[in-house]
């Protein structure tokens, strides 16, 4: 039992009270009146300030423009009775955001049919409008909620179980499960292109770093959740826009990078390790890690 405690599998248990605490009462759970008052440090040098960083940051933002006007019935001077003109205008600027709206698009496509022909009694030709193809068929994902879900996860952070309840909150009732399933498909037939076509420019560089790191899956087949596996980082160098692609792979074999960069010819910058010596018609250049 004590080796089973010491290098066992185990989780992080967080006591129920915590997170309230943690939201909110950390400044009373933390505060000590007992506890001195950091010394004043004396800087020596003044630090010169910037300006205009948030000017530059919304000057391209779109302008909505709200006028607070004296009705006419005010426009009366208190004095003599005359009439008030408008004499300057005061300015206050302020961000706003506007809330996501979710709305449902609906696609009709008209069929249409020769009325001649049919008084005719004859055969008539039937044709169809031409209409987009769904991003995913047989459901009501469009590619603006795909792209979405994928960013507040992948980019924001937010799990699919949050996700969830942020959309129950607006009313709209869309489960993790069917989310997950529009992240894997959306991957596999619409981002897999993209990631091939990033594979195939990124092969043509005449610099790239790599480096691995190691990975666990959960629920993987015919591998325990504990089995250590490997993510490969492939990029370019100090290219205009730069390409990052990750490479899953469930070991740490030379053969990995040789396959993934097979055709690439310059220079590799990694780290020491071996693997990368498997790669051919590249020149390796070292790395200070």
């Amino acid at each position: 039992m004590s080796q089973q405690k010491r290098f066992g599998t185990s989780s992080e248990k967080i006591p129920n009270n915590q997170l309230a605490l943690e939201l909110f009462n950390e400044a009373e759970k933390e505060s000590d009146s007992e506890t001195p008052e950091p010394a004043v440090e004396t800087i020596t040098y003044r630090r010169k300030k910037k300006r205009g960083h948030r000017a530059e940051s919304v000057q391209n933002l779109p302008i909505e423009t709200v006028e607070y006007r004296l009705l006419d019935e005010e426009q009366v001077c208190s004095c003599c009775g005359g009439a008030l003109h408008e004499m300057s205008v005061e300015v206050r600027k302020e961000l706003t955001i506007v809330p996501a709206e979710v709305k449902v698009t609906e696609h009709k496509r008209y069929v249409y049919a020769c009325r001649k022909c049919e008084l005719d009694e004859v055969s008539t030709p039937i044709v169809t409008a031409k209409m987009p193809a769904p991003a995913f068929p047989k459901s009501i994902a469009s590619p603006s909620i795909m792209s979405y879900t994928m960013t507040q996860k992948y980019v924001e952070g937010l799990p699919l179980y949050r996700q969830e309840k942020h959309f129950e909150r607006m009313g709209i009732f869309l489960s993790r499960q069917t989310m997950g399933n529009w992240l894997l498909y959306g991957a596999d037939r619409w981002l897999a292109v993209l990631y091939e076509r990033m594979h195939e420019h990124l092969l043509i560089q005449t610099i790239l770093h790599a480096d691995e790191i190691t990975f666990q899956v959960l629920r993987e087949p015919e591998r325990a959740a504990t089995t250590k596996s490997y993510l490969w980082l492939y990029r370019t160098g100090r290219e205009d826009t730069s390409i990052v692609l990750y490479d899953y792979q469930p070991t740490r074999a030379g053969e990995h990078p040789k396959r993934f960069l097979t055709g690439f010819q310059g220079y590799l910058q990694v780290d020491g390790y071996s693997g990368y010596h498997q790669v051919p018609d590249v020149t390796l250049v070292g790395c200070w890690a």
